[in-house]
């Protein structure tokens, strides 16, 4: 029965992320009957949650055709289970009697669900046989029909059809070396590859697992998320505000170049991992950490530097966290402007003359990106230090006529979107 375990687990998971609005990784934290798994069952639970979410909108296409009334209707186990089943056959390659009878041994194993079983049995002999609907859907179809719409609008249909495709494939894991120049000898050890600026690309596994983890010899950051901190170029010395720090990658980067960083965030909750990340890779004694609103925050001295992640959509992130499109609404994503201005014109009072922001966030939309800063720059007596081809490196086919920088997918490797920003007070 540890198969049909397995996808019990898995529907679990799709029914707390989709249905409770958790992320995939809180939903592996509070499951219960994930828990229960161990080994193998665990993997592959969570191997068939994340391909059900990572091309969920297909999914439900595929499946449509077969169905006498919208899924939506079902009960959530037995949507979950539905999911759980073509996302087996149409993704994973399952065997088709393993699709089906397992998935129905959960369902009659499971007492939520256990009066789909039919229904289940019935849709998922027709699903195995017949996926053309699946393959018929656009790539675009992996998001609701709203933010397909938000994302053409801002991006084009080809950079949409670009992300939506980044989006089908298992994301690989990211390290970035304590050492600036480490990574060239520590990509032999660990069996990695040398990507971007100096960041390392291996398979995903057990974090805690990977040789020097221990040893702080590096951190899990993304390729394109240490573009921001870099083109801060903070110098040994130097007063460098980290601003919505949590959850650290960028302070550490910050604090290994040898400046005075304050890392500042409002969640105290947040800011203990910065500190457990700071102590693990030995970076601790030249950061403070603070917690604070930074609307509210008044440091004794102005900054040489500051570097300000604001909070956003994160929908530049959705490679590595598919869900993010079916639990967040266009409510919640228009409200990051407005937000985003308000942090931007705070920095801005603490920029000492003659000092750099960097402004970034993790979403493609324009409207949190170049938007907020075109709608705060002047008020806030900033201009743009534009970003060179040299700087942007193998990102530069991202830079704008503005001098920014959008870290679209390029084809040369996986990576999230950033739309990061350079400026400066105007003399």
């Amino acid at each position: 029965m540890s198969g049909a375990r397995a996808r019990h687990a898995a529907a679990n998971l799709l029914i707390e992320t989709l249905d409770n609005r958790r992320t995939l990784d809180e939903a592996m934290e509070t499951s219960e009957v994930f828990s229960t798994l161990k080994g193998p069952d665990r993997g592959f639970a969570r191997a068939m949650a994340s391909a059900a979410l990572r091309q969920l909108g297909r999914i439900d296409k595929g499946l449509a055709p077969f169905l006498s009334r919208p899924l939506e209707t079902a009960t959530p186990p037995a949507r979950a289970l539905l999911r759980i089943g073509a996302a087996q056959a149409w993704l994973l390659e399952t065997p088709p009697h393993a699709v089906v009878s397992e998935t129905v041994s959960a369902a009659k194993a499971w007492p939520r669900a256990r009066s789909a079983a039919g229904f289940l049995n019935a849709v998922l002999r027709k699903a195995v046989a017949d996926r053309s609907h699946f393959d018929a859907a656009p790539v675009t179809a992996v998001w609701p029909d709203w933010l397909t719409v938000e994302l053409m609008t801002s991006l084009g249909v080809e950079a949409t059809t670009a992300m939506a495709t980044a989006q089908t494939e298992e994301p690989e894991l990211h390290l970035t070396p304590k050492a600036p120049a480490g990574a060239v000898s520590l990509a032999g050890p660990l069996g990695a590859e040398v990507i971007g600026a100096g960041s390392l690309r291996m398979p995903s596994g057990t974090v805690s697992d990977i040789e020097g983890y221990e040893a702080g010899d590096w951190w899990v950051q993304d390729a394109a998320a240490v573009l921001p901190a870099q083109l801060l170029d903070a110098q040994p010395g130097e007063t460098v505000f980290d601003l919505c720090a949590a959850p650290g990658g960028k302070t550490m980067q910050l604090a290994a170049t040898g400046a005075s960083v304050v890392a500042l965030d409002r969640s105290g909750a947040r800011l203990k991992r910065v500190e457990e990340n700071l102590s693990r890779t030995d970076l601790s004694a030249n950061v403070e950490v603070v917690t604070a609103k930074l609307e509210d925050w008044t440091p004794e001295t102005k900054a040489d530097r500051i570097l300000l992640d604001a909070p956003c959509s994160a929908l530049g992130t959705l490679r590595r966290h598919p869900e993010g499109a079916w639990i967040k609404s266009p409510g919640d994503i228009a409200r990051f402007p407005d937000v985003q201005a308000r942090l931007l014109k705070a920095a801005a009072r603490l920029l000492a003359p003659g000092g750099t922001l960097v402004y970034c966030v993790c979403t493609p939309l324009k409207r949190e990106g170049a938007g907020v800063v075109e709608a705060v720059m002047n008020e806030a007596g900033l201009q743009r230090v534009p970003i060179t081809p040299g700087e942007a490196g193998a990102f530069a086919s991202g830079l704008t006529p503005e001098g920014d920088l959008l870290t679209l997918p390029n084809g040369q490797f996986g990576h999230d979107i950033f739309f990061i920003s350079r400026l400066t007070g105007k003399s």
